[in-house]
């Protein structure tokens, strides 16, 4: 019987890791993908003009690494990312049965789970890899005059595995809003610059009911200023408490997502 198990556990990672190169050769030739790539060097572009104004211009410099924290991070955290997650977490599920695509994936003996995981994985890695490229130039071009000193890579290394942790647990709670949701864009929107953007800043527990509230508990509270949007109201969770959270953010919504895709009976219209 455990031979069996194993043997069984086996060929489902060996058709997830299939499922995966296929959807992620598919996704970086996708046309979307271009589209999304250069949303993602958004920041890049505000950083130069940045750089290039403050090199010709009287003005008293800011600090490159303060503007990475504060401005860049703010495209990214709350802008770039769920509207990554969004469009890519939400087409897990949503585009096969809008594609009519569904019934000539399942023609071999392919568990519905193993999609849903499959995509997911490919998706969440080409869209980690659209936000590390634009988030690692708009670094390079604030910092340009001490990209030698180390020190300022482990800001950049913290800010990174912010990011990431964020794509992972957004494109979860998207995929699952695809599994069953019609209009999942739509949703998705309501909740990314509704819900999110909003409960964030309310005092106490409350603010606890937002993923990005976890995400910015990792982040250094700053001092006040007139870039401080990170962490305005924070009221951080430890973040052994805040890591737990978000890996049962995306554990719970990838389960639920696959539960969905594997038990509802798709009805693909003409």
């Amino acid at each position: 019987m455990i031979i069996s198990l194993v043997n069984r556990m086996r060929n489902y990672i060996k058709t997830l890791g299939h499922v995966f190169g296929v959807f992620f050769f598919l996704g970086k030739k996708a046309r979307r993908t271009k589209f999304f790539f250069l949303l993602s060097f958004l920041p890049v572009a505000v950083a130069l003009v940045i750089t290039f104004n403050q090199a010709f211009t009287d003005h008293h410099s800011l600090d490159g690494l303060y503007l990475f924290t504060n401005i860049i991070m703010l495209f990214y955290l709350q802008l770039i990312i769920l509207i990554l997650a969004l469009f890519y977490g939400t087409s897990v599920c949503s585009e096969e049965v809008e594609g009519k695509t569904l019934p000539y994936l399942l023609t071999r003996p392919i568990p519905k789970s193993a999609v849903v995981l499959g995509k997911y994985a490919a998706y969440t890695v080409i869209v980690i890899g659209m936000v590390s490229l634009g988030m690692f130039f708009s670094f390079a071009v604030l910092n340009i005059n001490r990209l030698l000193h180390g020190p300022i890579y482990l800001t950049l290394l913290r800010y990174w595995g912010v990011l990431t942790m964020g794509i992972i647990a957004y494109t979860a709670f998207f995929t699952f809003f695809g599994s069953f949701l019609r209009r999942s864009i739509f949703f998705g929107l309501l909740f990314s610059f509704g819900w999110e953007n909003v409960i964030q800043y309310f005092p106490g527990s409350t603010q606890r009911f937002a993923i990005i509230h976890y995400l910015k508990s990792f982040l250094p509270l700053s001092s006040s200023g007139r870039f401080s949007f990170l962490t305005f109201r924070l009221e951080p969770t430890p973040p052994g408490l805040a890591l737990l959270a978000l890996f049962l953010v995306t554990a719970g919504f990838l389960g639920l997502a696959c539960l969905l895709f594997s038990l509802k009976d798709y009805v693909l219209e003409d």
